[in-house]
């Protein structure tokens, strides 16, 4: 790699260091730091800064590696670079975001493999040639959308019988029984989804009715934390359990229940959850729950 003349943008300079990617950047002619650019493949690089402590928080860094970013992509003719950050390094992640990179995600390591012995893992950023740019309408909204907080959206279905019984599945990857639903897939909506949970778990046509409980669900056993949306699924006969088709590599089997029989085949939380979607059917109004307690 024949080493490049310098960039600046007018308040950072990036000086060639050598011919492999490294640069010194300068501000009024001081060095402040470094950053560089290692190629990963014949279209792909990698992203590494540094800045002295006391020229941090002045948007140096930032500066530097939009600089470089745009000197790869656009004169170098590369596809894509990316940044590997350590998940606590807050202010790394904010420079790889401020400089254009979009958040893709988060790979894993096994601890003493990374650079430093206690990395489990690294938070992966990059930017395409082909991403619109950060300055235009359309750019500046898909990089936010990378980084924004998401939560997963689950989709049940109360079906009941003219006995006020509630229609449960007995799971296969848990020994506690559920309401007939399950996650919401990207761009699909809460309301269809549960229809479609319904069809494909017990092969049941059921359109889902109104929402009558929203139950936001606490972190537990390996599950990251998200929001249940319960809605309405009518009053069926009885007979509804025997025109089911379970799909087996998730519901062994399927009951009509009462409440004293959620309570001791429901997990506390799914139990509280369905008492509080028929206490909401029953009072007309829509109802917001945390791990099925009214918050607070």
């Amino acid at each position: 790699m024949a080493a490049p003349a310098p960039l600046s943008d007018g308040v950072v300079t990036l000086r060639p260091r050598d011919e492999q990617g490294s640069f010194v950047v300068e501000h009024d002619g001081t060095p402040v730091g470094s950053v560089a650019l290692v190629l990963t493949g014949e279209h792909d690089g990698e992203l590494r800064w540094s800045l002295e402590e006391r020229h941090r928080g002045r948007g140096y860094a930032t500066r530097a590696v939009r600089l470089l970013v745009s000197h790869a992509l656009d004169t170098m003719g590369l596809g894509r670079v990316q940044a590997r950050v350590d998940p606590g390094n807050e202010r790394a992640v904010r420079v790889a975001t401020r400089a254009g990179l979009m958040r893709e995600g988060v790979q894993r390591v096994e601890a003493g493999h990374g650079e430093r012995p206690e990395t489990t893992g690294y938070v992966v950023l990059a930017r395409l040639r082909s991403d619109p740019p950060v300055d235009e309408p359309l750019g500046f909204r898909t990089l936010l959308n990378s980084f924004l907080p998401r939560k997963r959206a689950i989709a049940q279905m109360l079906v009941r019988d003219p006995d006020e019984r509630v229609l449960l599945c007995r799971l296969t990857y848990k020994t506690d029984w559920d309401l007939p639903g399950g996650v919401v897939e990207v761009g699909e909506s809460p309301h269809l989804a549960v229809s479609r949970e319904v069809k494909e778990e017990l092969d049941l046509d059921v359109a889902a009715g109104r929402l009558l409980l929203t139950d936001w669900l606490p972190p537990w056993s390996g599950w990251d934390d998200a929001v249940c949306l319960v809605f309405d699924g009518g009053v069926h006969p009885a007979s509804v359990v025997d025109r089911t088709v379970l799909q087996p590599r998730e519901i062994r089997s399927a009951e009509l229940c009462t409440v004293e029989q959620v309570r001791e085949r429901c997990a506390d939380f799914t139990a509280r959850r369905v008492e509080a979607a028929l206490a909401s059917l029953n009072g007309g109004g829509t109802t917001y729950t945390e791990s099925g307690r009214a918050p607070g």
